[in-house]
């Protein structure tokens, strides 16, 4: 059977080990390498990395609506797709069977940050989904799904890797399926969709007026990386680690509550300690070594 893999992300690469360790893939499509860091350097994607060392091919299109001859030339028998990052045309998805590993538990959270935005927004569980690819987005129909609580010891990274091994493992389930020919679907409700779009910017900013759970959930939904950020004199602060302060104050939120020892900022319903922060333009620090010499933070003050 000739199988096509497409995906592009550490998620990928887990459910693409244990796919390509009993049904062998014949070709990997990925996004192109991209410059990363301060120095620009250009850098391969972990799928490609994978690709190479294990000797399969990789196709790595701009832009897969206007070049995917080298996968119509391949002529595949069925197509994989888990966090590819594009969307892929009618004219591959008409060549055969194509199948996505989706992580939400659709027709929840179509799009392309579902489980950041889980996080984000404070879901009480996810999970993955199996489904046939279809032109809209993340539209297909239901093959197999599997739910999981979301905990509050889980951020992006966490929940990433947790839902990869499942979708890793519920694929292979899928897999002798398909092969028997005894692959079982049934279409999405339309009426309980929603979208989880890619996160900007915006998404990052940690809202003070929110409540320590809110605020907190929200930080998990961008750690490991890229952290959340508050501003402070038009200063944007990126933040990688909070927790609950016990201080009992009656300060409006976003006002600063301690700086001696410790950062601890109101919130709607508390405070709380900020841990581990970087300043725009500076390394990654511990609170204790930041507050040392920082003079961007004053007692009384608020944060934007």
């Amino acid at each position: 059977m000739k199988i096509i893999f497409m995906g592009t992300i550490d998620f990928s690469v887990t459910i693409l080990e244990k796919l390509n360790n009993k049904y062998p893939v014949g070709l990997i499509v990925t996004q192109p390498d991209a410059r990363v860091g301060r120095k620009q350097i250009l850098k391969e994607n972990p799928v490609k990395t994978f690709a190479r060392e294990n000797n399969i091919k990789v196709f790595q299109p701009r832009i897969l609506s206007k070049d995917y001859k080298q996968i119509t030339d391949f002529k595949p028998d069925l197509i994989i797709t888990a966090a590819y990052g594009q969307m892929v045309p009618n004219e591959v998805l008409d060549l055969c069977p194509a199948i996505n590993v989706h992580g939400s538990l659709l027709p929840k959270r179509r799009g392309g940050a579902p489980i950041e935005r889980a996080l984000i927004e404070g879901d009480k569980e996810t999970g993955i989904t199996i489904m046939y690819m279809a032109e809209k987005m993340d539209s297909g129909d239901i093959i197999k799904s599997k739910k999981i609580p979301i905990l509050i010891t889980d951020t992006k990274t966490i929940l990433y890797d947790k839902l990869a091994h499942i979708g890793a493992d519920l694929l292979l389930e899928v897999m002798e399926d398909f092969i028997k020919g005894k692959i079982k679907s049934y279409p999405q409700d339309e009426s309980l969709v929603t979208y989880s779009y890619n996160l900007t910017k915006e998404d990052e900013y940690l809202d003070f007026n929110k409540t320590n759970a809110e605020i907190i959930s929200h930080l998990n939904g961008l750690l490991d990386e890229p952290g959340g950020s508050i501003f402070i004199d038009d200063i944007r602060i990126k933040i990688y680690e909070v927790k609950k302060h016990d201080i009992i104050s009656h300060e409006a939120p976003k006002t600063i509550l301690s700086t001696n020892k410790e950062l601890v900022i109101k919130t709607a319903d508390g405070a709380l300690s900020i841990l581990t922060l970087q300043q725009q333009g500076k390394q990654k620090m511990k609170i204790l070594n930041y507050l040392n010499g920082q003079r961007i933070f004053k007692k009384g003050e608020k944060i934007k």
